[in-house]
């Protein structure tokens, strides 16, 4: 199977990720911050990424830049917890904003097992950015 990196600052969201790959047979690798996530990348081979974009120190979308930078190719998954849905007072959608800068795809937190295993397959597939697999939309 496939060699799979977690970079999330938040244990419960390393942990559940972790457990969902391993049990789908997955060797996972995890990071709970950009610096620590673009080392591990830097020195091992990765077939995918899941990439949170709030992090303190070096945030996901700084962290992809230098990833994108070393290997353009491999299919970055963006996560996080802020709304999807922002309104006129709110922030931007910073997960639409990430896969405009070269994530293949987004997942809002909290995760839906069965959408996270479908995007997982669909991208490591070699399904294209946007595709209802790589996007876990089934």
């Amino acid at each position: 199977m496939a060699n799979i990196l977690i970079v999330d600052d938040d244990p419960a969201v390393q942990i559940t990720i972790r457990l969902l790959l391993e049990r789908a047979g997955h060797h996972v690798t995890v990071a709970g911050d950009g610096r620590k996530g673009l080392a591990l990348f830097e020195a091992l081979q990765f077939d995918l990424l899941f990439l949170d974009i709030f992090m303190p120190g070096m945030d996901g979308l700084e962290t992809m830049r230098h990833i994108r930078a070393l290997a353009p190719a491999i299919p970055i998954v963006v996560i996080s917890g802020r709304s999807a849905t922002p309104d006129a007072y709110a922030e931007p959608d910073f997960l639409k904003m990430a896969t405009k800068l070269g994530a293949v795809a987004s997942l809002q937190k909290p995760l839906r097992p069965g959408a996270l295993l479908a995007m997982v397959d669909g991208c490591l597939a070699g399904e294209p950015k946007g595709s209802n697999v790589c996007s876990g939309r089934r």
